[in-house]
């Protein structure tokens, strides 16, 4: 999750009845999602001594401090991790896994029954996932064609706040509301549902 630090676990198996010793080169990026690296996030080397038939984990965490700043909207991050056989003429094994980070961040609350030309009162509700404050804050509602702009106070670490938003349906059926959160810390995060609007 987008604001959490990140625990990866990569498992090597020796399927031979003889013992490996084996080089692991990592390295982590963020990425867009053309897969172009924007900034490299981890470098890291380790050696394992695998004996006949045997397994181990090797643990890896990313601090979110580590990629915070450096994540874009496409909140994309590529693992790598070769991993090179010793004394056995150069066999080597890439590994690689893109991760892409959830948010967890709108919410957004509807009455059980929404009908043309009567009010509704939806909740919306926004969270800092970082454990730093954010500032700046904006929220941007989409409804019916038009665009409302909100600016929003200040959000401590992990905090969660809400508002009410009010409008109007001119029409039956499907009506689609979209919301897109943006601070100084992060941008576009975004959450929407579709709205069935019975008739009068």
């Amino acid at each position: 999750v987008f604001g959490k630090d990140i625990n990866l676990i990569l498992v090597l198996s020796n399927l031979s009845s003889d013992r490996k010793s084996v080089r692991v080169d990592m390295s982590a990026s963020t990425i867009l999602y053309t897969r172009r690296a924007v900034a490299e996030i981890l470098k890291a080397a380790t050696s394992v001594e695998l004996g006949p038939k045997q397994g181990k984990h090797i643990r890896v965490k990313i601090p979110y401090t580590h990629y915070g700043r450096y994540l874009t909207t496409d909140k994309r991050i590529q693992v790598t991790a070769l991993c090179e056989v010793m004394r056995a003429h150069g066999l080597k094994l890439l590994v690689e896994k893109t991760i892409i980070l959830e948010d967890t961040n709108i919410i957004i609350k509807l009455p059980r029954r929404v009908v043309v030309n009567k009010a509704v009162s939806l909740e919306i509700s926004y969270a800092n996932p970082l454990p730093e404050p954010v500032s700046r804050c904006v929220l941007l509602v989409t409804l019916m064609n038009q665009q409302v702009k909100i600016n929003l106070a200040r959000l401590a670490p992990r905090e969660r706040s809400k508002i009410y938003f009010e409008f109007t349906p001119r029409r039956a059926g499907p009506l689609q509301l979209q919301v897109d959160f943006s601070c100084d810390k992060f941008s576009h995060v975004k959450g929407f549902v579709t709205i069935a609007v019975a008739p009068a």
